[in-house]
């Protein structure tokens, strides 16, 4: 069994602290980080902390993706990138302390050629009975949502399982082909069913409905409200600690992270979860990725409760 990654769009983060952000003036800032990021980099980064070895794949373009795919290798993590022309993007998450503030510039990346996506579908079709393999974040110029079907189809058939993180609606067409793991968060999930869901009895209803449609898990990311799991025969529930928010833009990617190592090492739901809403929290209450230092203590504030069967049939 390996564990695969998969960011088709990659990125450089820089992170920025200022205490103002004002227009058509110097804005000197207090702190910057850079960091090889993408969605699918930061679970290989965060399963690698916990001692699960992946191999990262995606496309990779110019002097930007040469820097990610050095930094992977410096931490250790086997990578698969194909390369494309172009430049790998740089994105910018500001936070500004004297408005409490969080700006993200996103940037589009390089546009993909029509044969490097079938090198790239190619690639997956090498992946082998019982792999994992998890797809994370935005698609780059040139590659079309339906890739994610046809992903969703080449793992269902080679017995691949496959954990989704994208907020496409062709997420729902996946469903077909019985995906391993989602992880939608709340707005996602109202995109994905066209509803206002913004209530507890909503997120169960719906997050049931995504099991029903097709999916075997489900993990439902609800930001500074913590998250909430689905599997075939329980529905877990747990908040999120309480800290000063720095930075959201790999919190769930740390969730989903923490959490596949969890269940990778077969851990117990119940503490798989608590760490994970742990682990996220740590990320949004720093710069980059935690380094797990304080998810322990993090750990204490989270109590995981199991959805009863009494409320389950109210709401269905």
């Amino acid at each position: 069994m390996s564990i695969y990654t998969c960011t088709m769009n990659l990125a450089i983060d820089l992170f920025i602290e200022t205490d103002t952000m004002n227009p058509f003036t110097v804005n000197r800032t207090k702190d910057d980080d850079i960091q090889a990021n993408g969605k699918g980099v930061n679970v290989s980064l965060i399963l690698k902390m916990l001692g699960v070895a992946t191999t990262a794949l995606g496309f990779r373009a110019g002097f930007t993706g040469n820097y990610i795919e050095d930094y992977l290798r410096e931490k250790e993590i086997s990578t698969d990138f194909i390369e494309v022309p172009g430049m790998t993007r740089i994105n910018v998450f500001t936070q500004v302390n004297q408005t409490k503030e969080e700006f993200k510039l996103v940037n589009q990346g390089p546009k993909i050629p029509d044969e490097k996506i079938q090198i790239f579908l190619e690639q997956i079709k090498g992946l082998s009975l019982g792999d994992y393999l998890c797809i994370s974040g935005s698609l780059p110029r040139g590659v079309k949502p339906e890739i994610l079907i046809e992903i969703s189809r080449i793992c269902h058939e080679r017995g691949i399982h496959l954990i989704i993180d994208s907020s496409y609606q062709e997420v729902m067409d996946c469903l077909l082909y019985r995906p391993f793991l989602l992880k939608p968060n709340e707005e996602e999930l109202e995109s994905w069913f066209g509803q206002v869901i913004d209530t507890e009895e909503a997120y169960l209803f719906y997050g049931q409905q995504l099991l029903e449609s097709g999916a075997q898990n489900v993990l439902l990311s609800l930001g500074g409200e913590g998250a909430i799991l689905f599997s075939q025969d329980r529905i877990l529930r747990g908040n999120s600690p309480k800290g000063r928010v720095v930075n959201t833009a790999c919190a769930g990617d740390t969730l989903l992270g923490t959490f596949l190592a969890g269940y990778l090492t077969n851990q117990s739901m119940e503490e798989t979860l608590r760490k994970s809403l742990a682990a996220g929290s740590s990320t949004a209450f720093r710069k980059g990725l935690t380094d797990f230092s304080d998810v322990d203590e993090l750990s204490k504030q989270i109590e995981i409760k199991e959805e009863g069967l009494k409320t389950w049939e109210i709401i269905s």
